[in-house]
């Protein structure tokens, strides 16, 4: 008994694991006859889940997608990283994200074997979550926009940019992307023949969604990348071009991906493109990676620099500044003796 109802269990992590299985492939992995995957296959329907003849050189068959959700099985890094990700969506940005992710992770923790609820107990005690700023978004808003997706199926919003300034668009939408505790929509807008990035956020869906549309190029194959280039620097009112004394690496651990993006030169240099809307900022931030680098530009970001070093020669030399010479230190403060009034 012990050993069928091990193998029902093996039999239904297989069939979790691809869309079809070929019958006499699931007769070699369990090391059964194939009439015994049969009668195991109908004991598990017995049990609830929707499992799919397929058709075939041998038949096969596909776990379906039944009215109520069975049981699923989890290996033990696979359970360790379902607990995870609920903590982590339990300070996400989409409303209402928080108590279902709780409640999900309750139900999980009554399921677990006392040695991973011992592990996932230790890392939720570590781990601490800042809880994501601003506004949140509903979920139904990520269903809609993802089924656009899916569907090729144009999406028109009222939109309020950072600025603002309130527009109606139509998109031909492509990817949702989650950056930085956001959500954003990648599409093609129809009015300005362009690329664009929408904060969801920002957003107000107007339905029903918009005639189907016939899939266009994506502007690199390496979207990531280019989502990125665009988020470091192209909304920025000052954008900055170094080259860093330090491989891509090194320096790409120093740099945040919301701050600038790194392309390696050669093993002990890369490039830098950075901005912020201040040059001061600026400064500071590429004088503080802890690289030499030189500035292409822009020229204004040298000038800066060279302000601030004058700055910092004098707090670090204040003998060779007049005024610097002329400032006392406070004096410390004197504590009061014990039993003294204040």
């Amino acid at each position: 008994m012990v050993e069928t109802s091990a193998r029902l269990l093996r039999l239904l992590g297989l069939l979790q694991t691809r869309r079809d299985w070929p019958g006499p492939d699931l007769s070699v992995r369990l090391g059964v006859s194939a009439r015994t995957v049969r009668r195991d296959v109908e004991k598990l329907r017995a049990l609830g889940y929707p499992i799919h003849a397929v058709g075939g050189v041998g038949g096969g068959y596909r776990l379906g997608a039944g009215a109520s959700l069975p049981p699923l099985l989890l290996d033990d890094e696979e359970a360790v990283a379902v607990a995870v990700g609920l903590r982590t969506a339990a300070s996400g940005a989409v409303t209402g994200m928080a108590e279902t992710s709780i409640g999900a992770l309750a139900k999980l923790d009554q399921m677990l074997p006392s040695r991973l609820r011992h592990r996932i107990s230790a890392l939720g005690a570590a781990m601490v979550t800042v809880p994501a700023p601003g506004r949140t978004i509903d979920v139904s808003a990520l269903s809609t926009i993802a089924s656009a997706v899916r569907d090729r199926e144009r999406l028109r919003f009222d939109y309020v940019s950072h600025d603002g300034e309130r527009t109606v668009r139509d998109v031909e939408p492509y990817r949702l992307i989650h950056d930085a505790r956001r959500w954003y929509l990648f599409a093609w807008d129809t009015q300005r023949s362009d690329w664009r990035r929408f904060r969801v956020d920002r957003l107000n869906l107007r339905v029903p969604t918009g005639p189907r549309f016939g899939p266009r190029p994506l502007p690199a194959e390496d979207l990531v990348t280019y989502l990125s280039a665009g988020r470091a620097t192209a909304r920025f009112r000052y954008r900055a071009v170094l080259t860093m004394r330090g491989s891509a690496a090194e320096v790409a651990d120093e740099v945040p991906t919301t701050l600038g993006t790194v392309e390696p030169i050669d093993d002990a240099s890369c490039l830098l493109r950075i901005g912020s809307d201040s040059l001061d900022h600026l400064a500071v931030w590429v004088a503080a990676f802890g690289f030499d680098f030189v500035v292409h530009e822009p020229d204004e970001l040298v000038e800066r620099l060279r302000t601030l070093t004058g700055r910092l020669h004098r707090a670090a030399w204040p003998e060779s500044d007049e005024w610097a010479r002329s400032v006392r230190a406070p004096a410390a403060r004197t504590e009061p003796a014990r039993g003294t009034r204040r």
